[in-house]
Parts: structure tokens; sequence; C-alpha cells
């Protein structure tokens, strides 16, 4: 029996999902709207671990393919005091795997191969239990109806509410990005200090990172815990008021490392929201999550591996047992809240302990992963 099968959102999660049952010769559609690949920027660089994202590329038989694209040496970490002192100076074996970097646009194009994408295609609403499926509303006013409906959609999914009431919450921590573009060559004594991966610097509740990208393009990360309407008073499109209200944040910071923020030409605001740390549902037939739009947890390299795996055991657990497709589902969420609560509590601590009273926490943080 060949199952309707659709997956709400063209992100690493709902990708891996598709391109495993693809590779089980299970056919799949993927409802994205942006309307084509590239309509908006695809983010910073992604480091994807052995025992998640990676095993996701190896059960789509892409584990090769992702070898030759990803940066090893992307995996170096940097830690300075707010003075510029280096405290740490960690750079990876050369035949180190363990979290090799690769862009978020190659890992995209990468999952993409021959998928069957259906781009400009934005879900308004989710309804399950019609008779005869679950009924998709699109913002467009069209409907289609299928078995299956996968909610790879993200924070604010609007596949979730079909399935659970909860809604993201703020986490009292707030990320500005921007970043620099040919920073070999345009800023030489920046990139020595960026290094071949990232520089982190901890201060009381606030950090800076720069975090190396592919082609010399260099992401920056302020962090600090604030009200989420902070900056009320303030014009983010205004660059350079937004540049002097930053740099005001980490006054007495050594120079080098306020300097990342002197040659960006833009800025985004980026609150963290996370959802229950134990998030789980009552099982909804026809409907499913994957990745934030299941376990929304703080950014600290976890949320797209593990949205990777998850779609990859997910498109396994349906092509191991196509004839019962809503129990390969509910096998599927029962070990996905398992692993998600464990690692969303060890985010959770980790973002209290990266943006803390005590910079010191940051430090013990990375001594307790690199150790």
């Amino acid at each position: 029996m060949r199952h309707r099968i659709a997956v709400v959102g063209g992100g690493p999660g709902g990708l891996a999902f598709a391109r495993v049952l693809h590779h089980h010769g299970c056919p799949v559609t993927v409802l994205e709207r942006d309307s084509a690949p590239d309509a908006r920027p695809p983010g910073g660089t992604l480091d994807l671990h052995q025992g998640l994202g990676q095993l996701a590329l190896d059960k789509a038989g892409l584990l090769a393919e992702f070898q030759a694209l990803s940066r090893p040496e992307g995996q170096a970490m940097r830690i300075l005091d707010t003075a510029g002192t280096v405290l740490r100076d960690w750079r990876p074996r050369p035949d180190e795997q363990a979290n090799p970097e690769i862009d978020r646009g190659q890992l995209r194009d990468l999952l993409l191969g021959s998928l069957d994408v259906q781009w400009g295609r934005e879900v308004a609403q989710v309804v399950p239990g019609t008779g005869e499926g679950v009924l998709v509303h699109f913002a467009d006013g069209r409907q289609e109806t299928f078995d299956l409906v996968v909610g790879a959609d993200g924070a604010w999914s609007r596949v979730r509410p079909a399935v659970s009431p909860v809604t993201p919450q703020y986490a009292g921590v707030t990320s500005v990005e921007t970043a620099i573009d040919d920073i070999d060559s345009r800023h030489p004594n920046l990139a020595q200090l960026v290094g071949d991966g990232s520089v982190a610097v901890y201060g009381v509740n606030r950090s800076l990172v720069a975090q190396r990208n592919s082609g010399g393009h260099v992401k920056v990360y302020t962090t600090f815990r604030a009200p989420l309407d902070w900056h009320a008073d303030l014009d983010l499109t205004d660059v350079e008021a937004t540049r002097s209200h930053l740099r005001a944040l980490f006054d007495g910071w050594a120079t080098p490392v306020l300097d990342l923020l002197g040659h960006g030409t833009a800025f985004v605001r980026r609150p963290i929201h996370v959802l229950p740390v134990s998030h789980t549902w009552a099982h909804v037939r026809g409907v499913t999550l994957l990745g934030d739009a299941a376990h929304l947890m703080p950014p600290l390299g976890a949320g797209a591996n593990l949205a990777m795996l998850d779609g990859a055991e997910l498109a396994e657990s349906i092509a191991a047992d196509p004839e019962d497709l809503d129990e390969a589902v509910r096998a599927f969420e029962e070990r996905m809240w398992v692993r998600a609560g464990r690692w969303a509590a060890i985010t959770t601590a980790g973002l209290e302990r990266l943006v803390s009273p005590d910079p010191a926490e940051a430090l013990a943080l990375f001594e307790q992963v690199h150790g």
C-alpha cells in the first residue's frame, strides 16, 4: 500500500526524513513555504555529530558526500577572557570527525538531491481525523489530504497545534547576529583571531562568539540576558546605532574582540525561545512532529542534529512497517521523546552556564565537553 505522506518544512529535519524515505523507495512530498531553495539566506555553519546528524546522513546514503564537503578543521575552538587573553586554544586532530562543520546551504543542497519539493506551499492549518485522512489548509486557500503529515516546520510550527497546545516561551536570552565577508583578505588580524573554527569570549551574563564558515565568511553572535523588548527604542535597521548599542553593552572588552562588531553591514535579532524540557503529546493519528517543532531547545549545537536523526529514524520506522503506518509513528514518538528530553535538559543547563553571572562557568563547561 502506498501512503500519501507529506512533510511540512524543507529544513535539515524535513529533508532528512524525505531523503531516507526516498532511499527506501517510499514516495513523500515536501511542502516548503519558501518559493525556492535560495529564497532567503541559509544561515551559518552546523557541526554534525557522529552519533546524530552524521548517523542520519549515513542512513540516507550521503555520509561520504558529507565528508567530502565538511570542514573538520572547523571544530577548532579558542576561548578568550574579556581582556583578550587566550584561556584555551583547542585544535582537532587531523583525523578528528566527531563534529565537523558544514555550511547550512551546502547541507541543504546535499539533502535535496532529486526530492519532490513543492516550493511556495505555505501551510496555514492541519486538521486530522477528517475521514479521508489529514486535511492540510494552505495559505493560498487550497486544500490537500494526506495519510500522514509530519511537522518539521520549526519553532513556530503550523502543524504543532494539531497535536499540542504548547507554544515556545522566551528563555530570557537574546542573540544578535552579524557577519564579516572576505575576512582573510580584508581583515587578516581578525581572521587570525577567529582561527580555523570559532573564538568565544564570555563575560557577566553575556558572550561574543565568532564562527568561521566557508569562503572567508564569518558569523558573529552577541548573546546576552535581556527582556524580550530590550530593543524597543532601537532601530535595528540602523547599522551604526545598533553597533554602538552593542559596543556599549560590551564596554571594557578588549579592542580586537569589539572589532568583530565593526564590519557587519546588517544585524539580526534572534531571541531564544524554548519548549518545555519534557514536551510530549497524546498521539494523534496521521500527524506527528520532529525537530524544533517537537522539542525546541537552546541553540547549543544539538537542534539540527536531533532534527536530522528524528527524520531519519521516523523514515526508517515507516519503511520497516509500511502496512501499519500509525504504529510506526507511535514507536518513533516514544523513542524521540526520551532522546529529546535528555538533550533539552543538557542544553537548558548549558545555556545557564554559557550566559552566566560567573564567566568561569562557561570555561568549565568547555573543559567538560573537550575533556
